[in-house]
């Protein structure tokens, strides 16, 4: 028995020490290929993979001090998994990364690897990723005709969630949002009664939420072990067979309804699974399962980006004086009161999307963004060389926070954007750039480029009308009456809104 132990410890021993060795074999040998490029934390063998570990807890901190000391250049910085990062300013190289093809630095590929998609996606969703060109196309141009119906499950959301009370009652912020965010997506995405359904807007969060977990979680193990790590913890086998008792008869009956009638039939709807099936006329990929996972995805990215701003959004109104929320409120009802809720009603409140883009600028934005992988050697115009397999990305939170860019950027202006647009400009198209959906040098909420969020036109319309009600619904406070912002979260090089914080509302009082 003790022998058989002993054999086994040494065999156990062994692999361990195997993989050991090759992460930092591997880690050594990507570093001795960016010897060009200055390092921001430790750089030797052994005290660089610890320095992969201080990244989740310091990656802001250390993005920081290599912006500061290597601005308009290019330096490096060791992530958890043992790889490196290239990170680079300067308006001249962050506008080269835009305009770089797919074929030298990937969007796509920088996404399978920080968010680990082989393990929350099917082959095909993530080989043919067509739904992301149904979001930037079609769900843009619908958004007029479907706002009523947006509006609806708004109404029916909040009054399930947060029933208008003469009394304060208070409410767990984050958790509170998720819902009212889940269903009214929904309802572009799959309609009712579906987006109503309590366990079909659960699964969605639930997903939501451990897609995220995974892909933290996985990039935290050296790449030979991420496969196995990410089989075990995947949580698409169990969403997959939970949405297909929701969503499986409702596609199903639609694509009957296809084969049968064509794409022209009367009462049919006028949502995400209709505009799936128009997109991919061809039909090779007109499968009940591969449209459930599509579905499944877009509500990943829809769900959680919309959560999050929208609660940093109510904890910046909470704590802003009444003067503030009263300009947001009379710019809201002088909207609504002309064009009604709809989509150009929305487009007319500006300082409200000024709010929203300072309040993305300030409490939204990752330490590192707009990333690609180099799938080509990429050479920038100054010479440096970024060698294929690194990503490359550009330092997101420290540019928004430059006092080059912004006067006292430590200091919320609600109206910053605002007042941008109304002294730059007297013309309407010149102002878009100060649009809290426009990408720009500066400005990375949305990233950058051809790859800029291709849903970040939907998102914020539908920012705007959940921010709009709640104004002219509710009176808001965090608990307790404090007037101190709830400490953002941050984990790796990405930040969130507090997750313990509470609000408390009550009905409006005018």
């Amino acid at each position: 028995m003790s022998d058989s132990y002993s054999v086994f410890q040494l065999i156990t021993g062994g692999v361990v020490g195997f993989f050991l060795f090759s992460t930092f074999l591997r880690a050594q040998l990507r570093s001795f290929k960016l010897p060009h490029i200055p390092t921001i934390g430790p750089n030797g063998f052994l005290s660089s993979y610890l320095g992969g570990f201080q990244f989740v807890s310091h990656a802001r901190k250390l993005i920081q001090e290599g912006y500061e000391r290597y601005h308009g250049k290019a330096f490096k910085i060791r992530l958890p998994d043992q790889g490196w990062a290239v990170i680079v300013s300067g308006e001249k190289m962050v506008n080269e990364i835009k305009r770089a093809s797919d074929d030298y630095l990937s969007s796509h590929e920088a996404s399978r690897e920080l968010f680990q998609t082989d393990y929350t996606l099917t082959k095909a969703a993530n080989t043919n990723w067509y739904h992301f060109d149904v979001v930037r196309t079609t769900l843009t141009q619908k958004m007029d005709e479907t706002f009523p119906d947006v509006r609806d499950e708004m109404i029916a959301a909040f009054d399930d969630e947060i029933p208008v009370s003469e009394d304060w009652v208070t409410y767990p912020a984050l958790n509170t949002i998720l819902r009212v965010v889940c269903r009214t997506t929904n309802r572009t995405f799959v309609g009712t009664p579906l987006c109503r359904e309590p366990d079909y807007v659960n699964l969605n969060i639930e997903y939501t939420v451990d897609t995220f977990k995974l892909g933290a979680v996985v990039n935290l193990f050296p790449t030979i072990l991420q496969p196995i790590v990410g089989h075990a913890l995947s949580p698409l086998p169990r969403a997959f067979k939970r949405a297909s008792k929701h969503l499986g008869p409702v596609i199903k009956a639609r694509l009957e309804k296809e084969d049968q009638y064509g794409s022209d039939w009367e009462g049919r709807p006028n949502d995400l699974i209709s505009w799936f099936l128009d997109r991919n006329l061809q039909g090779e990929l007109r499968t009940v399962d591969d449209l459930i996972v599509r579905v499944l995805n877009l509500n990943i990215a829809s769900i959680h980006a919309t959560s999050m701003a929208f609660t940093s959004n109510l904890y910046h109104l909470a704590i802003q004086p009444p003067s503030v929320v009263s300009l947001l409120r009379k710019e809201a009802e002088s909207a609504i009161e002309e064009h009604g809720w709809s989509k150009l009603a929305m487009g007319k409140m500006r300082r409200m999307d000024s709010f929203m883009k300072e309040v993305a600028r300030m409490t939204g934005t990752p330490a590192m963004g707009v990333i690609r992988k180099v799938m080509k050697d990429f050479t920038f115009s100054d010479g440096t060389i970024i060698p294929a397999g690194v990503l490359i990305g550009v330092p997101a939170f420290a540019v928004q926070c430059d006092e080059h860019h912004y006067d006292s950027p430590d200091e919320f202006k609600p109206f910053r954007f605002y007042d941008m647009w109304a002294n730059g400009t007297s013309n309407i198209g010149e102002g878009v750039k100060y649009q809290m959906a426009t990408p720009d040098s500066e400005y990375f909420f949305f990233g950058a480029g051809k790859h800029a969020c291709p849903g970040r036109f939907f998102a914020v319309n539908e920012l705007k009308a959940l921010f709009a009600h709640t104004l002219l619904t509710y009176d808001i406070k965090l608990e307790g009456d404090s007037k101190v912002l709830p400490k953002p979260v941050w984990f790796n090089r990405d930040i969130g809104p507090n997750r313990e914080a509470k609000l408390v509302f009550r009905k409006r009082l005018k």
